[in-house]
């Protein structure tokens, strides 16, 4: 099954910032669309389709808060996570009154805004039903189940978010620090051993022995499949 990555506008007039969000998201698999002010990314949207937005509150021209509330009110759907220079309980209470999802102050660590995203577009998807398949490999992420042909396997929740991740890119190389960003996030302690760990023991319980399914790009990563 072939996914598109989830596209993510920023909007931040600090170069600095858009050039880490950019490279960490993408890093991480996302679609970024990096831009400086409101005006530019509104005109941006039609063609963008964003699942989620990343605003900065002080933007030139249009500020965040005008952003968010446009947003949220021409798509209800979409996850915003506003980013404020200013840790004043005032500036949260008004983005959340906008309609963000979610807020963190800057200087922010990024593995925490990854973390937050993914947990907050899963908040926003948790109806969609989502069956991932490759071969006689199926993953329903709705009933948190795997099949192997006929056979249920038994994951661990981090096997499970594993594999998970995999399917939802067969066929690309994903890097260990691609998997730990995506599985462990930000609580992660470090020890990329632990990947492989979880690894050896995902193929053995979808009886992947042999690497077929799983494979590992020595001096890159794993990928699923060919």
């Amino acid at each position: 099954m072939s996914t598109q990555p989830v596209r993510v506008l920023v909007v931040d007039d600090e170069e600095s910032i858009r050039d880490l969000l950019t490279i960490g998201l993408q890093h991480r698999g996302y679609q970024v669309y990096p831009y400086a002010d409101a005006e530019s990314a509104w005109a941006a949207l039609p063609q963008v389709h964003p699942a989620a937005a990343i605003l900065d509150i002080m933007l030139p021209g249009q500020d965040g808060m005008e952003l968010c509330r446009s947003l949220r009110r021409d798509f209800p759907d979409l996850y915003i996570l506003m980013l404020t220079a200013r840790d004043a309980v005032s500036d949260r209470v008004q983005g959340l009154e906008q309609g963000a999802d979610d807020y963190l102050v800057k200087p922010f660590d990024l593995d925490e805004l990854v973390a937050r995203l993914r947990a907050g577009l899963r908040r926003i998807h948790r109806d969609e039903p989502t069956v991932y398949r490759f071969g006689d490999l199926v993953l329903d992420d709705t009933a948190h189940r795997v099949q192997r042909g006929e056979k249920t396997v038994v994951l661990t929740a981090k096997e499970f978010e594993l594999l998970r991740y995999l399917m939802q890119h067969p066929g690309r190389v994903l890097s260990k620090s691609q998997i730990i960003a995506e599985v462990w996030g930000y609580q992660y302690p470090g020890d990329e051993n632990l990947v492989e760990v979880h690894m050896y023991s995902l193929r053995e319980k979808i009886g992947d022995r042999d690497k077929t399914i799983i494979q590992t790009v020595r001096g890159f990563g794993y990928r699923l499949g060919n």
